[in-house]
């Protein structure tokens, strides 16, 4: 293991290929939905100037996610739309909250459970949405998982458990588990068989990346996207490619370097998927995913323009710097994985042992850059001893 920030090119082929089931009018359609449940509001991008001008560049963009329903984390925005699509297509009703709450609904989905695995926030994801649409969850977690994390999914009525699986075997046996119970399975990777479910998942986080382009002054000139399974990076990175066309930024796709899988796939650049090998570790657990997603790659190939390999203390240095900000910049509590991109967007610009890959970038003084915080502190007691005493554990054993 290296130890350092690696980056290396994407792959894209020129094909200028069309995503138009991340388009801005599906964007509007997810959108609509999620403003039509309880609490909705967008979440807010901040805008950190006073460090922008000390790292010497144009603008500096984190749109916090902290505040997602009170989950602390974006992923709801998935499993919810998904959910509530799948039932409303059943029903022939507009995906509308009332209308997958509605007398009809329940009397259609009544004993429906859902069943996922999860590093965390998906799970609660799934949990809240079942909560939310009166259903049974059944969410399991990869060994390791924070206790805190266990007992969030837990609080809002889901049989949560802890495995003694790695995150990919987790996901194998939650599939299995879908099928042996009629469950309905709703995990956010896609693999050969499997690609509805994770495709509405993606479409569920266009109300993220809607919010985000409407808050936003002018056009980023970078997008750093964080990455496990890819299923947010793919379904953002479509989306700006549709909304921005040839003003579209850059898009870099970040992973810890001990769950780098799309990195080794683009590393390899032969065409072919290739997980990540040996035991996964990591302080950004959300992040650690051995396989990609089919789909997610299939998407990210073409619209991703690096790939960056990174230390955890990248991110821990992301979680300090937003925790501490300039006078003037608005404070935003982040977690491991909440905070990978906006750490390494910070280390890049401060650090001169980093130059050559921030060259690579294309980062100076004219650009504007867009981080998304996916999370708050979903383990608070980590997010202490990273942030106060600058230590931490990582997801494995």
């Amino acid at each position: 293991m290296s130890s350092a920030i690696r980056c290396v090119p994407g792959l894209k082929s020129g094909s200028n290929q069309s995503y138009d089931a991340f388009g801005v009018d599906k964007a509007n359609e997810v959108s609509a939905f999620h403003r039509s449940i309880p609490g909705y509001a967008p979440t807010e991008m901040v805008s950190l100037s006073a460090l922008a001008r000390e790292l010497g560049v144009e603008a500096l963009y984190v749109k916090d996610e902290s505040s997602r329903f009170g989950l602390n984390a974006f992923k709801s925005l998935g499993s919810s739309y998904c959910v509530a699509s799948l039932i409303s297509e059943k029903l022939g009703m507009p995906t509308r909250y009332e209308s997958v709450v509605s007398a009809e609904a329940k009397e259609n989905v009544q004993g429906m459970t859902l069943i996922t695995a999860t590093d965390g926030n998906h799970g609660r994801g799934v949990a809240w949405t079942a909560k939310l649409l009166g259903l049974k969850s059944v969410v399991l977690m990869p060994k390791g998982t924070a206790l805190e994390r266990l007992q969030n999914i837990q609080k809002l009525g889901a049989d949560a458990s802890i495995t003694d699986l790695v995150y990919d075997d987790t996901v194998k046996l939650a599939a299995k588990m879908a099928e042996e119970n009629n469950w309905l399975l709703v995990q956010d990777t896609a693999w050969d068989g499997y690609e509805d479910i994770p495709l509405r998942i993606m479409q569920g986080y266009l109300t993220m990346a809607l919010e985000a382009v409407e808050a936003l002054p002018k056009a980023p000139t970078h997008l750093f996207l964080q990455a496990g399974v890819g299923s947010m990076a793919a379904a953002v990175a479509a989306f700006f490619v549709e909304y921005y066309g040839k003003d579209c930024p850059k898009v870099i796709v970040v992973e810890p370097e001990g769950a780098n899988c799309f990195y080794e796939t683009a590393r390899a650049a032969d065409g072919g998927i290739h997980p990540y090998v040996g035991d996964m570790h990591s302080i950004m657990a959300g992040l650690c995913c051995g396989v990609p997603s089919k789909s997610a790659w299939s998407i990210l190939k073409e619209t991703a323009d690096f790939y960056v390999s990174m230390p955890d203390y990248v991110a821990a240095d992301g979680m300090r710097i937003l925790g501490a900000p300039l006078p003037g910049d608005h404070r935003v509590v982040s977690g491991e994985s909440g905070a990978s991109t906006f750490g390494l967007t910070a280390d890049l610009l401060r650090d001169k042992r980093y130059q050559t890959v921030k060259e690579m970038l294309g980062l100076n003084e004219a650009s504007r850059v867009l981080c998304i915080s996916t999370e708050g502190a979903t383990d608070r007691e980590n997010y202490r001893r990273i942030v106060w005493d600058g230590a931490w554990s990582t997801c494995s054993d």
